[in-house]
């Protein structure tokens, strides 16, 4: 009864995805996810609905996810009939008047915000979006739909083959689909990069009932966003893996842990799983076979430790989300001390391609040792902020270089920091090495679960572990002394480091709370100090920099540098208006600062930028 019954539902939504991708009035599409509201998607979204409808315009406004080239957002597609779609960046609410006349009532090209044709041949003297730096060396399967269907539409998610992977799936025995999972060499993609396949075996031989399947997405890194882009822009790509994955475990209940800051992902898993519920693909009799499922979408609770599977498991329990000791391991005693499973989401949105194209076709992507493709999110300094998926294997430098354009213009790309705050640094001189866990291993870093945080000379090493110490501290859960004691201790010593106060013991100090943190009870407090350690590394020479000569060089630590008033700008009114400190003081027509004020927020050098300087505290030795 599986095929007749997915065969209806896929001509049904056939039918529905025809009208879009072979539409006989022109489609507009808008590119409506988290980090595209926050620069006015929603308000451009709105602003073409109320503008198409009061033109009386032969026209459709769809509603799609991120494309992944967050640093051109809002992107709004325009299609016309038999004509390939126009891509345009930076559309605001207030330009929408003039692109509706240009491209739609014109039927024209409005050139001054195109970005690209979308495709994989230029036209009309545009380039083609496959040709962007930002794609080219792209591989996109998991990112397949993402700015392409509509997100909160199953019938767009069916007609391009969604759930045949689950109608494969079905088709075979359990452990046969843990086998194919095995073999395609698929491994966790939140960072510990475990073998996929044997995490569900370990499960499936566990006898004790209920068994649950538990979505960890609860992406706490700063930096990383890949996770977000899947749940907002393909919900039911999610969906179908852990269906999926519980029949292969036999599980009888899933849950998607989202983290409390991720509003948008929670309103579109909640109604993908509503929508798969109303399609029988869960609950009871999924398919007419005799396989049910329960799934539930869980908001967290703002927890940065939940993303240790076992203190997400506390959390699911509503219990404070704290790190349980292992063993026994969650496959024995998980939630509710019941047989668990937990991988991030995206293991799970990798499955549905694995069984819907087999596992030799999956792993014909990646490396010599690991198959398949990434997602990694690009931020800090860099041109080309954004989402993109990558073979594994890929040279960071074509990520980071190339795909993200590097640094900004005049400046020089000095560090690459992957993995979120329990992870550490690497060097612009190590930017070649592969996307892969092994070579940051090598460099006692993580590649973790996908966020690439960039740096350049205008950042300082100290300066971010100070901040990674104080995230690490702030966050823990408080069990372990070496963890919130010894967080506290590092804190205190960086900081007196950064402000001018630093001593050559102090270094020793930081060694050994680093060799102590390996006591924790958890990674949390294990990988606390990672990215201090990376600094002694590979950045040893500004850390002495910063306790001999009481010097910043990339002046950022404020009790390390003052500003002053150097020369003379007809800017310096606004920089003494903006102060919060009133700190920028006009005497007989000149200005200074007054030193006793300023809290060196840098407002007044970024309205006066000629006028004021950042100049080293004291002074050299």
């Amino acid at each position: 009864m599986t095929l007749p019954t997915y065969k209806e539902m896929w001509q049904q939504a056939d039918e529905v995805w025809t009208r879009t991708a072979r539409a006989a009035r022109t489609l507009i599409k808008v590119g409506v996810a988290t980090c595209s509201r926050v620069v006015g998607a929603e308000e451009t979204l709105e602003t073409l609905r109320r503008e198409v409808q009061a033109r009386r315009l032969d026209a459709d406004v769809m509603l799609t996810g991120c494309l992944g080239l967050c640093y051109a957002e809002p992107l709004v597609e325009v299609i016309r009939p038999n004509v390939p779609g126009i891509l345009y960046q930076h559309m605001t609410a207030d330009k929408v008047a003039s692109l509706l006349e240009t491209a739609v009532v014109a039927d024209g090209i409005a050139r001054e915000h195109a970005l690209a044709v979308m495709g994989d041949k230029e036209s009309g003297g545009l380039p083609s979006l496959g040709s962007l730096e930002f794609m080219r060396g792209q591989v996109r399967r998991l990112m397949a739909n993402c700015g392409v269907t509509d997100p909160e539409s199953i019938d767009h998610y069916l007609a391009r083959g969604g759930y045949e992977g689950l109608v494969g799936a079905l088709r075979l025995k359990p452990v046969e689909v843990i086998d194919e999972v095995k073999k395609s060499g698929l491994w966790g993609r939140g960072g510990a990069a475990f073998s996929t396949g044997l995490k569900w075996e370990f499960l499936y031989n566990a006898k004790r009932k209920p068994k649950y399947l538990i979505c960890n997405a609860d992406e706490g890194d700063p930096g990383s966003f890949v996770n977000r882009n899947l749940m907002e822009s393909d919900p039911q790509l999610l969906v179908e893996g852990m269906i999926i994955g519980g029949y292969a475990t036999e599980a009888d209940k899933g849950c998607i842990y989202i983290r409390d800051e991720y509003p948008l992902p929670v309103e579109r898993m909640e109604l993908a799983v509503a929508q798969a519920r109303e399609r029988g693909l869960v609950g009871e009799g999924i398919l007419g076979s005799d396989f049910s499922f329960e799934l539930e979408v869980v908001r967290g609770a703002g927890s940065y430790v939940c993303g240790d599977e076992t203190g997400l498991l506390s959390s699911l329990e509503d219990r404070r989300g704290m790190p349980k000791i292992k063993p026994p391991f969650p496959a024995q005693a998980g939630v509710f001390a019941m047989p668990s499973n937990i991988n991030n989401v995206e293991s799970y949105t990798n499955v549905p391609l694995i069984m819907r194209h087999g596992a030799d076709w999956w792993a014909e992507m990646g490396s010599e040792k690991h198959k398949g493709t990434k997602m990694f999110s690009l931020s800090g300094q860099i041109q080309r902020v954004g989402i993109l998926e990558v073979p594994l294997g890929t040279p960071t430098s074509d990520v980071v270089m190339r795909m993200g354009g590097g640094p900004p213009k005049g400046r020089k790309l000095k560090a690459v920091q992957p993995g979120g705050p329990l992870s550490g640094v690497i060097p612009a001189s190590d930017v070649d090495i592969p996307l892969e866990p092994d070579p940051y291993r090598e460099r006692g870093v993580l590649m973790g679960s996908g966020g690439l945080v960039i740096l350049d000379d205008t950042n300082c090493i100290v300066d971010l572990c100070v901040y990674f110490e104080w995230f690490a501290e702030d966050e823990s859960c408080g069990r372990c002394t070496t963890c919130f004691a010894g967080t506290r201790r590092m804190l205190e010593i960086l900081r007196r480091i950064s402000s001018g106060r630093g001593r050559l013991a102090d270094l020793e100090l930081i060694k050994l709370l680093g060799s102590i943190a390996q006591n924790a009870n958890c990674f949390h407090g294990q990988g606390a100090p990672t990215a201090v350690m990376s600094m002694f590394r590979f950045f040893e020479g500004e850390l002495l920099e910063h306790v001999e000569r009481k010097r910043c060089p990339a002046k950022v630590c404020r009790g390390l540098v003052r500003y002053e008033v150097l020369h003379h700008s007809d800017r310096l009114p606004a920089a003494e208006a903006i102060c919060p400190t009133n700190a920028v003081v006009r005497d007989n027509g000149t200005y200074r600062i007054d030193q006793l004020k300023c809290i060196k927020c840098d407002a007044c050098r970024e309205q006066a930028p000629y006028a004021i300087a950042v100049v080293d505290e004291f002074a050299p030795a």
